[in-house]
C-alpha cells in the first residue's frame, strides 16, 4: 500500500467509528443473544468482543508509548511494509471469512462475560480514535510497534493501525453474522 497518510488515517477513523456504532447496537440485544453460540466450538458475540479487548489491551498502550516517544515528524505518504501489508490484508473482512487459529491467551471461549465487555470495547475504540488523531503528527513509516506475538517483530505504525482496526471490523462482522444465524 502506498497512500496519502492523512487519507489512510481518515479511513481508519471512519472504520473505527463504524465499529463503535455496531458495538452500540449489540448493547441493545438480549443477554441470551449476546451469549448464543452456533455450537460448542464457535464464539458468541461477547466472546468475539472479548477477543478484541484482549488485543486492544496490548496494542493501545504499545501504540500510545510509541507515538509519545516518537521523534519523527509526520509524513505526507504512508508506504506499507511487506509484512504489515500482508497481515493487514489477511485481517480485512471478506465476503467469506477464512477462519484463523487464535492464540490460547487471546481465546475468550467459556470466559465469564457481561455487557460490560462491550463497554470496554467501546472505550478502547475511542482511545484508538484519539491515537489516530495524535498519529497525524508522527511519521507512520518510521514509528514502529511491537506485535502481540513477538516483541522482536516490529510493524510500521500505519500497518499496526490497519491490522488492529481491520481485525476489529472482522470480528464485529462475525458478531453481526451470529445475530443473523441465531434469528434463522
Amino acid at each position: 500500500m502506498n497512500t496519502i497518510a492523512k487519507d489512510l488515517l481518515q479511513d481508519l477513523i471512519e472504520r473505527t467509528q463504524g465499529n463503535i456504532n455496531k458495538a452500540e447496537t449489540f448493547k441493545q440485544l438480549s443477554f441470551d443473544t449476546l451469549t448464543w453460540r452456533k455450537d460448542s466450538d464457535s464464539w458468541s458475540i461477547l466472546e468475539c468482543i472479548e477477543h478484541l479487548n484482549r488485543y486492544g489491551a496490548f496494542y493501545i498502550p504499545e501504540i500510545k508509548n510509541r507515538i509519545k516517544s516518537s521523534k519523527h515528524s509526520n509524513s505526507k505518504r504512508f508506504v506499507s511494509g511487506w509484512l504489515g501489508n500482508y497481515a493487514a490484508n489477511m485481517m480485512l473482512p471478506k465476503e467469506k471469512l477464512n477462519t484463523m487459529k487464535t492464540f490460547k491467551s487471546m481465546n475468550p471461549i467459556d470466559s465469564n462475560l457481561s455487557v460490560e465487555t462491550i463497554d470496554i470495547f467501546i472505550e478502547q475504540q475511542y482511545s484508538l480514535i484519539d491515537l489516530l488523531e495524535k498519529s497525524k503528527k508522527v511519521n507512520l513509516n518510521k514509528v514502529k510497534t511491537a506485535i502481540s506475538i513477538s516483541k522482536w517483530i516490529k510493524l510500521r505504525l500505519g500497518d499496526t493501525f490497519r491490522v488492529v482496526i481491520y481485525h476489529n471490523q472482522r470480528h464485529i462482522l462475525q458478531g453481526e453474522r451470529i445475530v443473523l444465524k441465531k434469528n434463522t
